[in-house]
């Protein structure tokens, strides 16, 4: 990698207008090379330029990295410490410009595939993923990087995500980390945050794929109404070489004008027969489904593995795009039929069948109406339905409403728990939540412990003798809890739910 001097960067802020003023440069100064960059005080390490961004920073953020080697800084304003000044207009706009020139403009040399949407991005991007990969084992290239809300993949490591898309400095030391690991494609899910926030400014993707939407993260400190939060959404298309929209979406005609803003629009249905990709005669096939697709470059038969009509459609969103790439029909075909999404509709059964525990990252509007569909059309055996879920802290409260109100209509039994409360007290949000559940009718318990929650319910049969589904619901495979800003190691709701259909299993042999 380049090491580039801080007059570069200064080069580079000055041709995207955002540079106001430089300070405390002299010719040493202007001549030192940057090894790192980051926000971050406790990465710094020497030749660092660190960026003062965020309503959390504090001026001693700053001095401490200049004490652990940082050899200048970028910030809206001027702070009195013994290296150089980059001063910007936008701190956000700035910090893709400076993450691009730090890598190089690595995304240049990946192919990305980017989904955008309410719901459904993470498992199309793992249906694309698993496509992309079958391609690169049929022409010898490494498996694909990837980049979702379940977890990130730059070719040497596997991580957890905590969020749906990165920091524009992460997300480019991300791709940079790809791009040396030799991986030449890259899926990824773009939420209307990084896209209003500017984290994926400069870049583009190759094909980009708009997938539904619904109200939500509507907040003082995300959108401030749904008209926000969808435009953000469109800001994709802006940033796309080839657009993809699902006509089955609300507000469709609407995001095929945004689409406008690319090279070429392709559409894709389970509904409608005149998209350019249209998937039909779908069946069920053991717990998932097959169907046939009649598009541009792709003419055939598919399967899935994963339960829910809702995961045909992000399957066409994949198909769709490989049919673009042109990607081979076999490689699409097996893609598919072997993709799994961690955490999205693992089931869990107890022995005596009267407990069957689903596991899913459900947790906005959209998806809890998807899947309280879902279940109510193939819960045969009239099971009743316990719901174990909760809301975040400090963003999106209008999901306390929406979710309250969709689950209460929907379950025999509630029990909320805590999900990443961040400085809000839990207890307060359950409280919120059950204002909307109790209007609906539905017993509920708060339980200030996650796992206790989800042990309660699946041990529902021992108190009531009735056979249920127990959906746990928003956190899937996630090994953390945000408490203050501080992630918090812990079970996942999938260790939970495998260790407690364990001891009912053990308890009832």
């Amino acid at each position: 990698m380049v090491n580039f001097s801080i007059l570069d960067y200064e080069k580079a802020l000055k041709e995207k207008n955002l540079l106001v003023k430089t300070c405390g440069f002299d010719q040493c100064r202007e001549n030192a090379e940057i090894s790192f960059l980051t926000y971050d005080s406790r990465e710094v390490t020497d030749g660092t330029l660190f960026i003062c961004k965020g309503a959390g920073f504090r001026e001693d953020f700053l001095r401490d990295s200049v004490r652990s080697g940082a050899v200048a800084y970028v910030s809206e304003k001027e702070y009195e410490v013994p290296v150089p000044a980059l001063i910007v207009s936008d701190i956000r706009k700035a910090m893709p410009v400076l993450a691009e020139k730090y890598t190089c403009n690595a995304w240049k040399d990946l192919k990305i595939t980017a989904f955008g949407g309410t719901k459904g991005k993470s498992t199309s991007t793992y249906f694309m993923k698993s496509i992309v990969d079958e391609y690169m084992k049929k022409t010898g290239g490494r498996k694909s990087a990837l980049l979702s809300s379940i977890s990130n993949y730059d070719g040497g490591k596997m991580e957890e995500s905590h969020l749906t898309t990165p920091e524009a400095v992460e997300l480019h030391r991300h791709i940079l980390a790809a791009k040396n690991n030799g991986i030449t494609w890259m899926e990824m899910e773009v939420s209307s945050q990084a896209l209003k926030y500017h984290r994926v400014d400069n870049m583009r993707f190759n094909v980009g794929v708009f997938l539904n939407i619904s109200e939500d993260h509507i907040s003082s400190v995300e959108h401030k109404d749904f008209e926000d939060y969808f435009n953000s959404k469109m800001k994709m298309f802006a940033m796309t070489d080839h657009a993809v929209v699902n006509l089955d979406c609300d507000k469709a005609e609407d995001a095929i004008k945004a689409a406008s803003a690319s090279h070429d629009i392709t559409t894709f249905s389970i509904k409608n027969p005149e998209a350019d990709y249209y998937g039909y005669d779908i069946k069920r096939e053991g717990r998932g489904y097959i169907f046939k697709v009649k598009g541009k470059n792709i003419n055939g038969e598919f399967e899935i593995g994963m339960p829910g009509l809702f995961n045909v459609e992000n399957a066409m969103a994949a198909v769709t795009a490989a049919g673009i790439y042109g990607i081979p029909e076999e490689c699409v075909k097996a893609g598919l039929l072997k993709a799994r999404a961690d955490g999205r509709m693992e089931m869990f059964a107890s022995k005596d069948r009267k407990v069957v525990a689903i596991v899913d990252y459900a947790h906005n509007a959209l998806s809890f109406r998807t899947l309280f569909k879902t279940i109510e059309k193939e819960n045969q055996e009239n099971r009743k339905v316990i719901s174990v879920f909760g809301c975040p802290g400090d963003k999106a409260q209008n999901r306390r409403r929406d979710l309250g109100t969709i689950a209460g209509a929907h379950s025999d039994m509630i029990y909320l728990v805590p999900d990443d409360p961040g400085f809000e007290s839990p207890v307060d949000i359950s409280e919120e939540i059950a204002r909307y559940v109790r209007a609906q009718n539905c017993p509920l318990e708060i339980v200030d412990d996650r796992g206790e929650g989800i042990r309660k319910a699946i041990f529902t049969p021992d108190r009531e003798g009735d056979s249920v589904i127990v959906l746990i619901l928003a956190k899937g495979r996630e090994t953390t809890m945000k408490i203050g800003s501080n992630y918090i190691t812990c079970k996942s709701d999938v260790d939970y739910a495998g260790q407690f259909i364990s001891e009912y299993d053990e308890k009832h042999s």
